[in-house]
């Protein structure tokens, strides 16, 4: 039987070699190309989309294609171009190390900006009860941006707990208010990630749920250091879509964390209040000054 060529076989060590060095010489705009691309053929739905002619557009589009996408196995070549891509993206961004940000008292501090750059040992998410992040796509929620920045590895390893803790406690199960999950921080500056659940203000705020958000900050710290992780930049929890008081928050947030500090000397070095608006800015600098 002939074969149907002669051409010889490169070994596979050969070809990862050629790989690597194709990844390594692709421009950032290639990058993005081709991620469109393939995260518009990973899509059912949205594979006959027609892709913008602009930067911004393409930015935009893949943005959306990865905040719907399901959680799935995808392709270990096209997952190292994404994230290529993404850290670019927070490198251009201007990446905050810790040493930037100014400790205000007994290692507390206020940073105002997109958690995403931090680079600390954790940040906190906000997160719903499916702890899968946010599915609405370019929604400005930090649960959004979080899982956008870090890439769809995160939305993967939060599959897989979700998946366990179903195994232990049923089919049904959701994540309960004020109990935090440790996740890697993949593409972001921060090593780790707590995903944790806020209590939701429906009828008027309420003492058990003004005790629920201190739990929220309490039970984070707590796993926090259990880890080794010294240094937590907290975003605004349930302050958004959740819809508790900004001004009642911040108090909670920082009575709970100055007593934590002060109660467990040493275990974590820093605690940072990241705040978006130059409101919520004055709210907790007015509490810390």
């Amino acid at each position: 039987m002939e074969t149907k060529t002669n051409r010889p076989i490169r070994p596979a060590a050969q070809r990862r070699r050629e790989g690597e060095h194709m990844k390594e010489t692709m421009t950032q705009n290639e990058r993005l190309d081709l991620l469109v691309e393939v995260f518009k053929a990973d899509s059912v739905r949205y594979r006959e989309l027609p892709t913008p002619e602009d930067n911004e557009g393409k930015r935009r589009l893949l943005r959306s294609l990865m905040n719907v996408r399901m959680p799935r196995k995808m392709d270990e070549a096209v997952l190292s171009v994404q994230d290529d891509y993404l850290r670019e993206r927070i490198r251009e961004s201007g990446v905050v190390t810790l040493s930037e940000i100014p400790e205000l008292r007994d290692g507390l501090s206020i940073w105002q900006g997109d958690i995403t750059r931090l680079a600390v040992d954790a940040i906190v998410n906000a997160a719903n009860s499916q702890m899968l992040g946010c599915f609405v796509p370019m929604h400005t929620c930090i649960d959004n941006c979080i899982h956008t920045f870090a890439g769809v590895q995160l939305r993967a390893e939060c599959d897989r707990q979700m998946n366990a803790l179903r195994l232990r406690y049923g089919r049904d199960y959701e994540q309960p208010t004020a109990v935090p999950m440790l996740t890697d921080g993949y593409n972001l500056p921060a090593k780790k990630i707590v995903h944790i659940v806020g209590p939701i203000v429906e009828d008027g705020l309420t003492p058990a749920l003004e005790r629920e958000l201190a739990d929220c900050y309490r039970n984070t710290l707590d796993l926090c250091a259990e880890n080794d992780l010294k240094s937590v930049a907290f975003c605004s929890i349930s302050t958004g879509v959740f819809r508790f008081p900004k001004e009642r928050a911040a108090e909670i947030a920082v009575e709970t964390v100055s007593r934590w500090l002060e109660e467990h000397r040493g275990e974590i070095d820093r605690v940072i209040f990241t705040v978006f608006s130059d409101r919520n800015k004055a709210i907790y600098e007015a509490l810390l000054s």
